[in-house]
């Protein structure tokens, strides 16, 4: 069960430290990452945690989000640190650490992963991932599509996600880090043999 005193902080600090638009955001995947956690058997109370502070780090300095992405122990590839947007995935997996005390590794590797996802994803990632693209607050031309995905199945939802997510860096002129085509293989992997 949530401790309400501790989501509290977890609240208080994204007021502080979030614009209104992206506090709503976060609040909004959090309630995603509930759903999709009990839809799909992940554990809700961590599904919340991460989803409200996936973004925890989105606002920081971006000098400062580069520092701590260059200085995490996690593994962090040469494209995640030449794409300023990605930044803040590993600035907020650090953060939650040394902010809140959050030792828990599926936390942590959800919001590590949000924006790249990984090979052999995690459930809790996945359900993180999927959250941030279907929130209430997204408008984007797909999103429709994307919820309907994400009520049918979680491997069909990442499996469309990630092809949505490559083709839109792909048309943008972006380089696609590794770790992302590792996940759309598993994903095409586990499409094939359904």
């Amino acid at each position: 069960m949530l401790d309400k005193k501790q989501i509290g902080k977890y609240k208080a600090y994204l007021k502080d430290n979030l614009s209104k638009k992206r506090y709503n955001h976060s609040i909004n995947v959090a309630g995603a990452a509930l759903e999709l956690a009990r839809k799909y058997g992940a554990d809700a109370d961590k599904a919340y945690i991460a989803g409200l502070l996936h973004d925890c780090a989105k606002e920081l300095d971006i000098t400062k989000q580069l520092e701590i992405a260059l200085t995490s122990p996690l593994d962090v590839s040469d494209i995640e640190k030449n794409a300023t947007p990605l930044y803040h995935a590993i600035a907020g997996s650090e953060l939650v650490k040394t902010e809140f005390g959050i030792t828990d590794k599926e936390i942590i590797h959800a919001i590590r992963y949000h924006t790249v996802a990984c090979g052999n994803m995690p459930k809790l990632s996945q359900i993180v991932y999927l959250a941030d693209l279907i929130s209430e607050d997204r408008d984007y031309k797909d999103v429709k599509k994307m919820r309907k995905y994400a009520d049918q199945s979680l491997e069909k939802a990442m499996y469309e996600a990630l092809k949505f997510s490559i083709t839109d860096s792909v048309s943008k002129g972006n380089a696609i880090p590794e770790c992302t085509l590792e996940a759309y293989n598993d994903f095409v992997r586990i499409m094939k043999n359904t």
